[in-house]
């Protein structure tokens, strides 16, 4: 049956324009061509990246942190309370009036201290100021290096320069090793953001983030088979030729660098809108969707990876919306640029709530409020 299946789903037909096959891809003359069972590379190499980033952000992350004077906001823990702690992970991290009220009763707090222990226990949950810039520094260093490596892979090719070229003597294109590398480095740390997902840092577009991941390591492998190796490599490059600078705008926010977020946040804006909402759609998608009609008939591969390439776009925009809201709100008051897809800490005014509630209730032991009237120490 697994044979049967592997036959159905490799068939010439699905894959390549009318009188083209797999035939064509045989290394011969000297000639290779790109095979699907290289793509289980991009396992050990995601392992690698793993691995890599683990020793990055230890040695180089974390003293890059103290150096930029990344500065840790001290939290105060919440109480230990089981009672709290049931309902806050099993029912709601923000409890309603009602709730709020039959809590008091059972815990013996106040209204105010319980909306501090879910305001800090909420707090606690939320990822440390270095845990996000670790992983910023990751990224950059990551898109930075793959940027240039692929710029330099492509310099001298003249697909770069006329997109139609691309497609010249498709599929029959010969596989150059730089073509290789830039391909599996690419396909495993994408593979390794998929793998680290659950550990990262969660924002509101955390669902995106997924999608993106899974259509990216689609895009590349399918590609990789059918051999669309040439409109990869210029995808690629388009896309990391503006995530470098986001992620060094995020370093400079999480170090408190104010000017250098704003300013470096401005610049990736610009390059994000020209590079994902102008140059892919007209020239990349136009290349991919358009042109090749003018030289074969369509086929269902031909459908599938302009189809990989429209959800990425509907990202791009999804995503621009974002971007755009942020450089007008800096460009028209000056306001300091926030990542609106993070979490940000609630403010803890505990300090005061704690004064006033010696004066009414005497003193805390251990982070409990010692209540003079009948109720019993609260746990």
């Amino acid at each position: 049956m697994l044979s049967e299946l592997s036959e159905w789903f490799w068939q010439e037909e699905l894959w390549f324009p009318k009188g083209l096959g797999w035939a064509d891809l045989e290394d011969r003359d000297g000639r290779v061509y790109a095979k699907a069972r290289d793509l289980w590379m991009a396992l050990p190499m995601a392992l690698v990246f793993l691995i890599i980033r683990q020793m990055f952000e230890r040695t180089v992350a974390i003293p890059l942190a103290s150096l930029l004077g990344v500065r840790e906001t001290v939290r105060l823990k919440a109480p230990h309370n089981p009672t709290l702690e049931s309902h806050y992970c099993n029912v709601t991290k923000y409890p309603t009036q009602t709730s709020i009220a039959r809590l008091c009763k059972q815990t013996g707090y106040s209204e105010r201290q319980l909306q501090r222990w879910f305001r800090r226990r909420r707090n606690q949950d939320r990822p440390s100021l270095l845990k996000k810039f670790r992983e910023a520094s990751w990224r950059f260093t990551f898109y930075l290096l793959a940027f240039i490596a692929g710029l330099v892979a492509l310099i001298d090719k003249p697909w770069l320069y006329d997109l139609k070229e691309m497609w010249k003597d498709f599929p029959v294109l010969t596989l150059l090793p730089s073509q290789y590398w830039y391909y599996m480095i690419e396909l495993g740390f994408y593979s390794s953001l998929l793998f680290s997902l659950a550990s990262d840092v969660k924002r509101k577009d955390f669902k995106e983030q997924i999608v993106h991941h899974v259509a990216t390591i689609l895009l590349i492998s399918f590609s990789w088979c059918v051999n669309y190796i040439r409109a990869g490599t210029l995808i690629m490059l388009l896309h990391d030729s503006s995530d470098y600078l986001l992620e060094s705008a995020k370093m400079f926010n999480y170090a408190g660098w104010r000017n250098a977020c704003n300013y470096l946040f401005i610049v990736f804006a610009a390059f994000f809108i020209f590079t994902r909402l102008v140059i892919f759609p007209f020239w990349i998608i136009y290349c991919t969707w358009v042109y090749p009609v003018t030289i074969y008939e369509p086929f269902f591969g031909y459908y599938f990876f302009n189809g990989l390439l429209m959800i990425l776009q509907c990202l791009h925009i999804f995503w621009a919306v974002f971007i755009i809201r942020i450089a007008i709100r800096f460009l028209t008051d000056s306001a300091k640029v926030n990542d609106d897809r993070s979490d940000k800490d609630e403010t803890d005014d505990s300090e005061e709530e704690e004064e006033e509630e010696k004066m009414k209730n005497g003193p805390l032991q251990n982070g409990h409020t010692v209540h003079n009237n009948n109720h019993s120490k609260t746990e």
